[in-house]
C-alpha cells in the first residue's frame, strides 16, 4: 500500500511547540495551498491542509518559520477520532509531517510580510510568455555540449 502527500503552501499561523505527558515535542499548524485550477470567471481556491510535526521535525518547524512563510511538507495522511469539549464525536484528517523544507529565500527572515500572506490566497503568476525565439535547438547529441 502506498500513502504519501508532498504539499507546498503558506503557514497560516506561527506553530507553537507542545510537550506530551511523555516529554514529545509536538506541533500542529495549518498551510494554504492554491488549488492548481480555476473554472472560468472564478477565483483559483485555497485549501488549508492541517498538518502535525513531531521530534526533531516539530522543533525545526517551530524554530525556523513563521505565518505566511513558504513551506514545503512531505508526509502521510492520517486520520484519528477524538472527543471534543461537549462529547461528540470528532474525526480528523492530517498530513504528518516526515520532512520539512524551506521554498523561499530567507529574506527578513520573518516570512511575515503582508505580501506573503495575501499571497497565500492569490493564485501564483505565470511566467511563460510562450515565446520559444529565445532558445536555440540544438539539433543532434553530436552537438551537445557536454
Amino acid at each position: 500500500m502506498l500513502n504519501c502527500a508532498i504539499i507546498m503552501g503558506r503557514l497560516a499561523a506561527d506553530p507553537e511547540l507542545r510537550t506530551t505527558a511523555t516529554g514529545k515535542s509536538v506541533t500542529s499548524f495549518s498551510v494554504a495551498v492554491n488549488r492548481s485550477f480555476a473554472r472560468q470567471g472564478e477565483e483559483r481556491q485555497t485549501d488549508w491542509l492541517d498538518c502535525v510535526a513531531w521530534g526533531q521535525t516539530a522543533e525545526f518547524v517551530t524554530k525556523y518559520f513563521r505565518k505566511g512563510a513558504m513551506i514545503a511538507v512531505q508526509g502521510h495522511i492520517q486520520t484519528r477520532t477524538y472527543d471534543d469539549k461537549n462529547g461528540i464525536r470528532r474525526k480528523a484528517v492530517e498530513i504528518v509531517a516526515d520532512n520539512v523544507s524551506f521554498c523561499e529565500s530567507k529574506g527578513d527572515g520573518s516570512g511575515r510580510t503582508e505580501e506573503n500572506i495575501r499571497a497565500a490566497a492569490q493564485p501564483a503568476p505565470s511566467y511563460s510568455t510562450g515565446d520559444t525565439d529565445d532558445f536555440k535547438e540544438i539539433p543532434t547529441e553530436d552537438d551537445l555540449p557536454f
